[in-house]
């Protein structure tokens, strides 16, 4: 009985995130940590909120995938961000904590999740008083985040793009011309036989087709080094108190359903031939070894591009994390751009 009231204690506990403290353990005055749900497009979806200070400038980091999500393990790399900015996370529709079974297979569409997206920039600007904000985009968050700063331009003070998606088809071409390359190289028969099983981008079975490029690419170091995001997401559905178990079912769950409806069958993004001029300032951050949203048609791109300003990042330790991998630099760069902008 002891160990049944345990599990379900264990399963059940209610999820929060922890105060932010000061050397001495005392709850910073003014200072920001919650872990709440609000209603987007019609439905619940969990934001996680944390700052030392609420009136500093926010940012709105928007998570890849899709269904993807990083709340439950963001705390451990945005500590020195927290100290800038009011840093915002968000379990996108289907993701996560924002997962449900009900959840409506004919709303999982890009539209809709650039529409919650929109919802919720105005919604934080209405909350904390603030005329703009900050986005900061990863991989496919970077196609949630181009498409609002053109929606939403009075509402941003600035983009930052990490692991910008340019061009899907293209991307995934590079991509795949650099494993297939590395294979060759390694003579590595295996991983020959599956790429040529699969073919050149596009895939004819999109999500199977893909999964198996992205095993070899991430064997060949084109996708993550040093931290491994999935490793990650299970220590933090383990250990923080952002997540349950529950939710870690809930994310298994939101990631298979995320897959077989939006990564399916979403619009493929051609940014080079859709926007050429922003009017907001646009920032860049290149994993110099990142293979999977391509650097150099992201640097391609940025040469191409008009905007009021913007600046271009190696970050040459990295891949496609690198703000995970480098997050001192992250840090610096963003405040950087904070001064650049403000």
């Amino acid at each position: 009985m002891i160990a049944l009231i345990l599990i379900v204690v264990i399963i059940f506990f209610p999820t929060y995130t922890p105060k932010i403290r000061d050397n001495n353990f005392k709850v910073i005055e003014n200072s920001i940590a919650e872990l709440s749900t609000i209603k987007l497009g019609g439905i619940n979806q969990t934001i996680m909120i944390r700052g030392v200070d609420k009136n500093k400038p926010i940012m709105l980091f928007l998570h890849g995938g899709p269904g993807y999500p990083f709340i439950s393990y963001a705390r451990k790399y945005q500590s020195k961000l927290e100290k800038n900015f009011v840093v915002v996370n968000w379990d996108q529709r289907g993701s996560g904590k924002s997962y449900s079974l009900n959840m409506s297979r004919e709303k999982m569409t890009q539209e809709q999740l650039e529409k919650d997206t929109q919802e919720l920039i105005e919604y934080l600007c209405d909350r904390f008083n603030k005329d703009k904000i900050f986005i900061v985009g990863h991989s496919w968050g970077t196609v949630l985040g181009i498409e609002a700063i053109k929606k939403l331009p009075d509402k941003v003070m600035a983009y930052v793009g990490i692991g910008q998606v340019i061009d899907d088809v293209e991307g995934e071409r590079l991509s795949y011309r650099y494993v297939y390359n590395k294979a060759i190289e390694e003579y590595n028969d295996k991983a020959i036989k599956e790429l040529e099983q699969i073919g050149q981008p596009p895939y004819k079975n999109s999500g199977k087709d893909t999964f198996i490029q992205r095993k070899w690419l991430k064997k060949y170091g084109g996708f993550e080094l040093d931290v491994i995001t999935q490793n990650e997401m299970i220590k933090g559905v383990l250990f923080s108190p952002e997540y349950s178990l529950i939710d870690g079912i809930k994310l298994l769950a939101g990631n298979k359903f995320s897959i077989n409806t939006l990564f399916v069958n979403r619009e493929k993004a051609d940014f080079r031939e859709k926007y050429q001029e922003f009017d907001v300032p646009i920032y860049f951050i290149a994993g110099r070894h990142d293979h999977n949203t391509p650097s150099e048609l992201v640097e391609q791109y940025y040469n191409t591009i008009k905007a009021p300003r913007k600046n271009f990042y190696w970050f040459e330790e990295s891949a496609h994390e690198p703000h995970l991998v480098e997050e001192d630099k992250f840090a610096k760069v963003m405040m950087e751009i904070y001064n650049e902008t403000k």
